[in-house]
């Protein structure tokens, strides 16, 4: 929680004060490279979208698993934060309750967790993303209920 609210910053909501597109997109394609060699396969990828605080997505197929279940890593543009999700963000309450039903090896999570840290990302857990928010930026929140901290960094404003 302390690593979101330092970068919690209301001046800047979509991207940080230092941000480098240039550099964002060479990490991430960095990143999506050794993803691909990892799992020995092409990933689907969505860069720099649109409207929001999250850089992009890489998709590592079912097939490309163990457990048939695809494996999303998103990235934010607040570097170093990266989620990782089975199937989809809020398809589980996390990679915990991925691995417990079956859907997620805990190998193919590691694979991944190994790669982010080894590119400089830190991974926060979804079950944490999922927290009310309570920072400083005013979000323009388009989802119901009350914001939360997946909202701030990787959700759409």
């Amino acid at each position: 929680m302390e690593m979101l609210h330092r970068l919690d910053d209301p001046e800047y909501p979509e991207a940080p004060a230092d941000y480098s597109a240039a550099e964002a997109a060479a990490s991430f394609s960095r990143l999506a490279e050794q993803v691909d060699y990892r799992f020995s396969t092409r990933c689907a990828i969505d860069q720099d979208i649109q409207d929001s605080a999250q850089y992009g997505r890489i998709e590592v197929p079912g097939e490309a698993t163990v457990c048939g279940t695809r494996i999303v890593v998103l990235v934010s543009k607040f570097k170093p934060l990266a989620m990782v999700a089975a199937d989809n963000p809020g398809a589980f309450l996390g990679t915990d309750e991925a691995h417990a039903e079956g859907e997620l090896d805990a190998n193919d999570l590691e694979k991944v967790e190994q790669v982010l840290a080894g590119s400089g990302y830190v991974t926060i857990p979804e079950e944490l993303l999922t927290i009310r928010y309570d920072g400083s930026t005013l979000l323009r929140f388009h989802g119901s209920g009350e914001p939360s901290w997946w909202d701030r960094f990787f959700g759409s404003f």
